[in-house]
């Protein structure tokens, strides 16, 4: 069975809305809110290496098909198998992309062949994931601010989940890495 995992870049109060850019009022915080330290961000390209397909929503979907394509830095993401959770996408036009419609198909997916499966931004599926008791790990980057108001990670709809830290670090910008397996 494969991980699935849920990456985030997230604020102290569980906001992860636009945080590169998007329609949030202050949309690219991770960029102009913290001072940068390359150390903090170790965990992405980890990520990008490690795993063995990207699982998104629709809106994410979106935000990084007309952009990410033209980054060397995302080389492994574009090349490895993508799934987009819709009922509205058909034919979507990044490489190497397939449609899937439920969570049930999520849960196939999980069963199948391959490395960890690793969802970016989507606020909606993560919770619907999470939920639905399919996601094993979180990466999530706490960003030492308060937003107040933008979508959130965690929507307050599930049960409660037990989580053990697998690994954790501070960096000089006051950015936390906190890496947590999901208990069963």
């Amino acid at each position: 069975m494969r991980t699935l995992i849920v990456t985030e870049f997230i604020t102290v109060d569980g906001v992860i809305d636009s945080p590169g850019g998007g329609g949030h009022p202050r949309a690219g915080w991770t960029f102009t809110a913290v001072p940068f330290v390359a150390e903090a961000y170790e965990i992405k390209g980890r990520e990008q290496v490690e795993a063995g397909a990207m699982l998104m929503g629709r809106v994410s979907y979106d935000e990084f098909a007309p952009i990410w394509p033209t980054m060397a830095e995302f080389a492994e993401y574009n090349a490895m198998p993508k799934y987009v959770v819709s009922n509205t996408l058909t034919d979507p036009e990044w490489n190497n992309t397939s449609v899937i419609h439920s969570l049930d198909d999520v849960a196939r997916l999980k069963e199948s062949d391959g490395g960890n499966i690793i969802v970016h931004g989507s606020a909606t599926l993560a919770q619907g994931l999470a939920d639905a008791g399919l996601v094993d790990r979180y990466h999530l980057l706490v960003f030492p601010l308060l937003l107040g108001d933008g979508k959130r990670l965690f929507g307050g709809g599930e049960a409660t989940t037990n989580l053990k830290v697998v690994e954790q670090e501070t960096y000089s910008n006051g950015m936390v890495k906190l890496v947590y397996d999901v208990v069963r």
